[in-house]
């Protein structure tokens, strides 16, 4: 006999299929099994829609000013192996800037190299 997984609601064992639904009598929550299949890998793009990738290079789209400090980073500045980091506050590009600096940088302000 085939295991079906687990709720991912409730966690519950009790889990059956209705076509190509698995559902949970417990909780009632329907999906689907190639839902639980996918990888929900984290992706990050570019200004332009580009997918960008931990080691990529970037430029800067806009000046940006650094927050407590006096200093600003230019347009056209050229950032080399990016990081990209989950985060709750949109700045998913960790870098360090020659000159500023480690700094976090949301996507919206750089292009793929």
């Amino acid at each position: 006999m085939e295991q079906l997984p687990n709720c991912p609601k409730c966690n519950s064992e009790y889990t059956y299929e209705d076509g190509s639904l698995l559902i949970c009598p417990e909780c009632a929550h329907e999906w689907t099994a190639s839902a639980d299949e996918e990888d929900t890998e984290f992706t990050v793009k570019d200004a332009n829609g580009a997918t960008l990738r931990s080691g990529d290079d970037v430029t800067i789209i806009k000046d940006l000013k650094v927050k407590g400090s006096s200093s600003v980073v230019k347009v056209g500045t050229k950032i080399k192996n990016i990081r990209l980091v989950e985060s709750a506050i949109d700045h998913n590009i960790d870098c360090k800037i020659p000159g500023v600096g480690a700094l976090k940088i949301t996507p919206m302000y750089v292009k793929k190299s």
